[in-house]
């Protein structure tokens, strides 16, 4: 049996392919393999991790990025807003182990309308006075700080860093492996392969760490002698105030409703949490200035 020459030579191209693709597989599963190996953890609430960097590194990375939020954003000079904020950090933070931070935790409050707030490696709490206005009381404000800190906890930050670098890393592999390949659209298969990425890897590690943060910051607000049904209370009045907002398949936090749903199943746990508190602080919410309009926006 014989074969034109360009039959021959679409053949060979075929299983050519086919071994380049064979190969890039092996690669990234060795890949995968060991970087399970060396860098598996566990997170507060049994599950599997991959961190990469050390609590070092992740510190001072808080800490520099934290530099720069101060230089970038306004910084609210109230002194009855800059007192209820501190007041409850200083009931959530003493409630944190010392394995998470070891010192005083660094707290600032951001003049700026953006509803939002974080914490970083290293003792770092922001909080935007615009999400001050959708809390009604320190409950409510305890919920907010316990989910940012319950970030922290869990070493989110770490474990998103190390996600990106092993999906960059199989991006540079897919990439050597269809350029050898000579494939005529190599930009649409590095494309796809992005989007896949996106969608099927990082993008439910979102989700997780936003549902793992509620449970773990309603935990440590119950701690802290902060009442967690208000932590459901918080996310009712987060669903009023957005209105329109993409499907949660779409989106790398849990629709308003799953929140609420997951927050109240565990009021079964943190409210004898609560009731067991040796401390139940009052910090008064005082009336909150009209925030800053600000372009900057930073992610929980």
């Amino acid at each position: 049996m014989s074969f034109e020459p360009l039959t021959f030579t679409l053949i060979v191209k075929e299983l050519t392919q086919r071994r380049l693709i064979m190969n890039f597989k092996r690669t990234l599963l060795t890949t995968l393999c060991i970087s399970s190996l060396l860098a598996c953890s566990t997170s507060p609430t049994g599950r599997n991790q991959l961190l990469f960097h050390s609590a070092g590194e992740l510190n001072k990375m808080g800490a520099q990025s934290f530099e720069q939020m101060k230089q970038d954003v306004p910084i609210s000079s109230d002194k009855a807003v800059n007192h209820f904020v501190q007041c409850v950090a200083d009931q959530i933070t003493k409630n944190v182990d010392s394995s998470v931070h070891q010192g005083e935790w660094e707290v600032v409050v951001f003049d700026s309308e953006q509803v939002n707030a974080f914490a970083l490696p290293g003792g770092k709490i922001g909080i935007y006075t615009g999400i001050l206005e959708v809390t009604e009381n320190d409950d409510q404000l305890a919920a907010i700080m316990g989910h940012e800190v319950g970030h922290v906890i869990a070493q989110h930050s770490n474990e998103r860093l190390s996600s990106g670098q092993l999906s960059q890393a199989a991006l540079i592999i897919a990439g050597t492996a269809v350029a050898a390949s000579d494939v005529d659209n190599e930009a649409l298969w590095i494309a796809g392969l992005g989007l896949g990425i996106q969608y099927g890897i990082l993008m439910p590690y979102g989700r997780t760490h936003e549902t793992e943060a509620d449970i773990i910051g309603q935990e440590l607000m119950a701690k802290s002698g902060f009442n967690p049904q208000e932590s459901v209370k918080l996310w009712q009045n987060m669903a009023k105030q957005s209105e329109s907002s993409p499907p949660e398949f779409l989106s790398t936090h849990p629709s308003h409703q799953t929140r609420i749903n997951g927050l109240t199943n565990n009021l079964k746990k943190t409210m004898p949490l609560y009731q067991g508190a040796s401390f139940k602080p009052v910090c008064d919410k005082p009336i909150i200035p009209t925030p800053k309009k600000h372009e900057v926006a930073t992610k929980s």
